[in-house]
């Protein structure tokens, strides 16, 4: 048996984390709980105050494969480098040449960055390649 797993995030506005992520790796937000058609209109139901409305955002995979993104605010800030970090396959695998993915690579680069992602550095080992980038809390993750 498997157990189901969530990622979560830590970090300073959920909402504006869990857009630039749902953006990067094409998850939505998930929808407020059944009878409600907004988070705003649920969370007034159980007395959530409108400044804690927030504090918490949630992501989910369209197709129902992927595992939930839970990003939780936090009071302190990133300090140093995650111990656990997210790799996103977008450049074709073993598969496909290197130039090829260098240059896929290339073009997501471009496209996390007007997101709000910034690059830290291309790193290529034994037939790897990868790019490690920064989201706009400066939490690492690595497209390869």
């Amino acid at each position: 048996m498997t157990t189901k797993l969530q990622v979560v995030i830590d970090c300073a506005d959920p909402a504006r984390l869990g857009a630039f992520w749902a953006e990067a790796i094409g998850y939505v937000v998930q929808d407020p709980p059944p009878g409600f058609a907004t988070w705003p209109e649920f969370l007034t139901s159980i007395g959530v105050p409108e400044s804690e409305w927030n504090s918490a955002n949630a992501l989910v995979d369209p197709e129902g494969t992927g595992p939930r993104i839970f990003l939780q605010r936090v009071p302190e800030t990133k300090t140093i480098k995650n111990r656990l970090h997210l790799d996103l396959n977008l450049g074709g695998g073993h598969g496909v040449t290197i130039d090829t993915r260098k240059a896929t690579l290339a073009g997501e680069v471009e496209r996390l960055t007007k997101l709000g992602a910034g690059l830290v550095e291309e790193r290529e080992l034994r037939g790897e390649y990868w790019i490690v980038m920064q989201d706009p809390e400066g939490n690492e993750f690595c497209i390869q």
